[in-house]
């Protein structure tokens, strides 16, 4: 124990032997069973964190799996808009029940529960901590096979709370193609490292664009070291998904689930396996 410590694991990465992290997790509720539950974690925003959540998810639902998504990011939610999703949720003594997308994933995110989704969220961490809590422990998500948790970027508070509150069974990390966003990522894989909680591998974002008239692949970021940096981290290195109109255009319009697209082949059956 460190002679400076204030005795508050919650906001501690100290890996010290006063920790006791098992009953440091929040219990879910009587009304729900999860199976197992990914996080999506960035070191940075804007990589496409939250794309590969709704891909992942649309994917395994596919398969024939309960699927849920758990929206982390408080302040900047996108996921119900990609889902086509809006309005308040409802509930019953005390619990909230998610929205279902078309598909039937079940989906919790600060957007429902305002009046209006454009009011931003103005709150500090702990509140939004807390709200992320809330989200876990109150939110009636029945019986999942799969949750996938989109966080916030970053290795502050959300992500702390998260890892310490909910019991991850794993974590992917998002990447971009910039030397910067490599070193960021390692900044995220060392926290995960830190707090004992397993990597699946990384997924690079935004790699390339393929040119419409020759095919050819254009890395307009230059040539990419994300796979370098996952060898340097020990990590399976799982996707490369280019900018892609079919996926922008389909999240604007909240259909993202009409997605068609092999890109994330290798990270699905890895995520597979974990049941």
């Amino acid at each position: 124990m460190s002679e400076n410590c204030t005795h508050d694991c919650s906001t501690c990465t100290a890996n010290c032997s006063s920790r006791d992290k098992t009953s440091m997790l929040e219990p879910l509720n009587e009304h729900s069973s999860i199976k197992k539950v990914i996080g999506v974690v960035s070191g940075k925003g804007g990589v496409g964190k939250s794309m590969v959540t709704s891909l992942l998810s649309v994917l395994m639902a596919r398969k024939g799996y309960n699927v849920g998504i758990l929206d982390a990011d408080i302040t900047g939610p996108s996921i119900p808009k990609a889902f086509g999703v809006s309005g308040q949720i409802t509930g019953f003594d005390g619990f909230m029940v998610p929205k279902t997308s078309h598909s039937g994933i079940k989906i919790m995110s600060a957007n429902l529960l305002l009046e209006k989704e454009d009011v931003p969220v103005i709150w500090r961490g702990p509140v939004i901590a807390g709200a992320v809590k809330q989200f876990w422990t109150d939110t009636v998500w029945e019986d999942l096979d799969f949750m996938f948790i989109d966080m916030p970027p970053g290795t502050g508070d959300v992500p702390l709370t998260v890892f310490q509150s909910i019991p991850l069974d794993g974590i992917v990390m998002v990447t971009s193609p910039q030397d910067l966003v490599s070193l960021v990522v390692s900044k995220a894989v060392n926290m995960a490292k830190t707090m004992e909680i397993p990597i699946i591998g990384l997924v690079e974002n935004m790699s390339y664009v393929v040119c419409p008239d020759c095919g050819k692949k254009i890395e307009i970021f230059g040539k990419s070291k994300t796979e370098e940096t996952a060898k340097e981290q020990g990590l399976d290195f799982l996707a490369r998904v280019p900018f892609c109109e079919q996926v922008a255009s389909l999240t604007d319009k909240g259909e993202i689930e009409k997605f068609s697209g092999d890109y994330l082949d290798k990270l699905v059956d890895k995520v597979e396996k974990l049941l």
